[in-house]
């Protein structure tokens, strides 16, 4: 999983460099900005990960409670 996240990433600080290089920003802006992007969507991605995995884990353990109840 952290894996995946860090490569999408990257894939979205490579296309910001495209992006923003393409707007004729002097290098450093275009670096700083950039991997600003890459912090910011590689965090969030892992808290969006962290949550789907424990509501999963959070359904699966009330369903498996359900079935030793019934």
């Amino acid at each position: 999983m952290n894996k995946i996240i860090l490569n999408i990433g990257l894939l979205l600080f490579f296309l910001a460099i495209i992006f923003f290089s393409q707007r004729q920003l002097p290098v450093m802006d275009v670096l700083i900005k950039s991997f600003s992007i890459f912090i910011l969507s590689t965090v969030m991605l892992a808290i969006l990960g962290i949550v789907i995995i424990r509501s999963i884990n959070k359904r699966s353990l009330d369903k498996s409670n359900n079935v030793t109840e019934h």
